[in-house]
């Protein structure tokens, strides 16, 4: 379905964008309209696919997830085959929070998100373990200025 997005449909979305908890009533009144067109904007925000569910943003150091690591990724293998076997074994470490497909001197990013460098290196073992990488290339961040900000709407 395609959908034809305007600004009171990208109000919304900057509204949620800051609090996804909100009720429809007050996301309503924050963008001037009834709770029914609310409603039936955000339902059509969903059947398009636009909008994909809502998730809690979780302050990571909290949780003893102080290491972030940006894993760079350079392959010879460019197959179909091979590519669908290496995003199937990624996408199974939980510890990849997120993975790209890049142009440049590589060829994959990988956002890793774990306790320590141990730990770090147990996601690393079980990264190269099932599919062959020409190599790889981990920069450690020592501060995150800015994380999980908004789209740009």
């Amino acid at each position: 379905m395609e959908k034809n997005i305007d600004q009171i449909d990208l109000n919304l979305l900057q509204e949620l964008q800051k609090e996804a908890t909100l009720s429809q009533r007050d996301l309503a009144e924050r963008v001037g309209l009834s709770q029914n067109a609310c409603w039936r904007r955000l339902k059509a925000l969903n059947e398009a696919g636009v909008l994909r569910g809502s998730t809690a943003r979780i302050a990571r150091e909290k949780l003893g997830l102080n290491l972030v690591v940006f894993v760079m990724l350079r392959t010879r293998h460019h197959s179909a085959e091979w590519l669908q076997a290496f995003r199937r074994h990624v996408l199974t470490i939980p510890e990849v929070v997120d993975f790209h497909r890049i142009g440049g001197d590589y060829d994959y990013q990988l956002k890793v998100v774990t306790q320590d460098m141990a730990s770090y290196d147990k996601v690393y073992q079980r990264l190269i373990e099932k599919v062959e990488l020409d190599s790889v290339t981990s920069y450690f961040a020592m501060e995150a200025i800015a994380e999980g900000r908004p789209l740009p709407l």
